[in-house]
């Protein structure tokens, strides 16, 4: 079974802060193996150049496309190149969120639901689950 899934790494999250980035950003990826296998594969590969991949948020899926999923948040979300930031070593996958889109997201949802929805920091978790969901966009899942 498939799965997609999203990590992130506390290292390169400061370094994107510091570079003027911002320090909300995560990996998102498909793969063939479990969630938890595939960022023990990120750690052992050096993503990015890091080894401090954590896994943030998971969903089985019955087949998706890589590059499918990528685009469709990239509809949303900004993709950051890895050939601009040399720092990426050429690591795909990695997108830059704005909080305040993740924020609406769940804003809305709880409107259309008929519940108001305090006004809190959002949890990894939950911008996992705004990441993933915005990837498969469009595709019935």
């Amino acid at each position: 079974m498939t799965v997609i899934y999203v990590a992130k790494s506390a290292s390169l999250q400061t370094w994107a802060s510091d570079v003027g980035l911002t320090k909300h950003i995560y990996k998102v990826g498909v793969s063939d193996e479990a969630a938890a296998a595939a960022v023990v594969t990120l750690n052992a590969a050096r993503h990015a150049g890091r080894t401090d991949w954590t896994l943030v948020k998971a969903q089985d899926v019955a087949d998706l496309d890589e590059e499918d999923a990528l685009s469709r948040l990239g509809r949303k979300e900004t993709r950051v190149d890895p050939l601009y930031y040399p720092q990426l070593k050429g690591a795909g996958g990695i997108f830059k969120l704005k909080p305040a889109n993740a924020e609406n997201h769940f804003i809305i949802e709880s409107a259309l639901a008929g519940r108001q929805r305090k006004a809190k920091r959002l949890t990894p978790a939950e911008i996992g689950l705004y990441l993933i969901r915005n990837a498969l966009a469009g595709d019935e899942r």
